[in-house]
């Protein structure tokens, strides 16, 4: 879920390259909540900041589901940015966008309870 669609085309490569099973993707907050609604993703690949609302927000209403997706935080900027946000906000992780590729999103999956 990212408002870039160039990013959001390079992540679909990368990650369907890897074996994952890309199933959609969203360019704000609004049509995020309803992919994950209809689709029902395991992993949710989330940009902290979309044009009408944070990821951080809508993590908070992701997790209010009975069976949440694992939620990864994106972002240009760098985890350090964001403090504590990350962590308090329920997210599996966060991967700056300069640093995605399927081995981190790998690691903090497996790394994740």
């Amino acid at each position: 879920m990212d408002d870039h669609a160039g990013f959001r085309t390079r992540a679909r490569s990368l990650l369907a390259a890897a074996g994952y099973d890309v199933v959609g993707e969203a360019e704000d907050g609004r049509s995020a909540l309803v992919a994950v609604d209809e689709l029902g993703p395991d992993i949710v690949l989330l940009d902290v900041q979309l044009p009408d609302t944070t990821g951080f927000d809508l993590v908070v209403s992701l997790r209010r589901d009975p069976d949440p997706p694992a939620v990864i935080l994106v972002s240009s900027r760098e985890a350090s940015d964001y403090g504590g946000r990350i962590i308090s906000s329920g997210a599996r992780g966060f991967v700056s966008k300069s640093e995605l590729s399927a081995a981190a999103l790998t690691r903090i999956i497996e790394s994740s309870p």
